[in-house]
């Protein structure tokens, strides 16, 4: 149901039951799914490709140019999964040559006034709470929660499970399963709230922390941390998602917190 006031380019593609709200403008090569809601003065630009049963509050931009001095007018895009939620005035940048797309999976709330660089990659049921900020080529997992005004460093990794603090400067990768805190960043314990939330049994949380006291706790090195790993600790998925982390980091993981007298 389209509000004569809306404006909506011939090219785009819209479902039948998409709900677009008066003042909110629909550019040239956009898919917008089933059941989604496009709420008031909402601009979406080229190349977005929205998934069914979202809701886009007013305000948001999606799909604009990159903020890239490099980007030359490519053709790239945003897609955005489905039953994903973006409120009031979040900003999502279309790809560059690099990657070509920016990517929010299914199942995410982007809480208002969040910014979604250029070529970033955000994993299924993440939350993002108010001002949270990606600059480009920012990968993040499944299941992450970034607490209000947490700004993250261009080319950092945030692993499946991870919760950051609010108003935390992440400038390096912060591993699965873990709570990042404090100035600089730093492992203050796994998300064991969240794991619980999401299924994780006592044993496998047991676990995840013996993982983590090897590798923050015992003033080993990373590759040091790593060896013990696979030699002592037992196969699980959830032990080598850890591993593949630590050994693919490209910025490096953030440190420990040791407390000082």
């Amino acid at each position: 149901m389209n509000q004569p006031l809306a404006y909506v380019h011939p090219g785009a593609k819209i479902a039948k039951n998409v709900v677009i709200e008066p003042f909110t403008t629909i550019n040239n090569d956009v898919q917008i799914g089933e059941g989604t809601w496009i709420g008031s003065n909402v601009t979406i630009m080229e190349g977005a490709r929205i998934g069914k049963n979202c809701s886009i509050f007013p305000g948001a931009v999606i799909s604009a140019p990159p903020q890239d001095l490099k980007y030359n007018g490519e053709e790239t895009f945003v897609e955005i999964g489905n039953n994903t939620t973006i409120r009031e005035c979040v900003t999502v940048n279309r790809g560059t040559a690099e990657r070509q797309k920016t990517i929010i999976g299914e199942g995410c709330l982007i809480m208002a006034y969040s910014h979604i660089a250029h070529d970033c990659v955000v994993g299924n049921h993440c939350i993002f709470s108010n001002n949270s900020t990606l600059a480009g080529h920012v990968n993040v997992g499944n299941y992450v929660i970034l607490a209000g005004m947490t700004a993250i460093h261009q080319f950092c990794s945030i692993g499946d499970y991870a919760f950051i603090t609010g108003g935390s400067l992440v400038r390096k990768d912060v591993p699965p399963f873990v709570k990042a805190a404090r100035e600089p960043l730093s492992y203050v314990g796994i998300n064991s709230v969240g794991l619980r939330r999401r299924g994780f049994t006592t044993e496998k949380i047991r676990e995840i922390q013996s993982i983590y006291r090897i590798l923050y706790q015992k003033n080993y090195n990373n590759t040091q941390a790593a060896d013990i790993l696979e030699a002592e600790m037992e196969v699980s998925p959830e032990r080598d998602e850890i591993l593949d982390f630590i050994k693919n980091s490209h910025r490096g993981i953030m440190k420990g917190y040791f407390r000082k007298n």
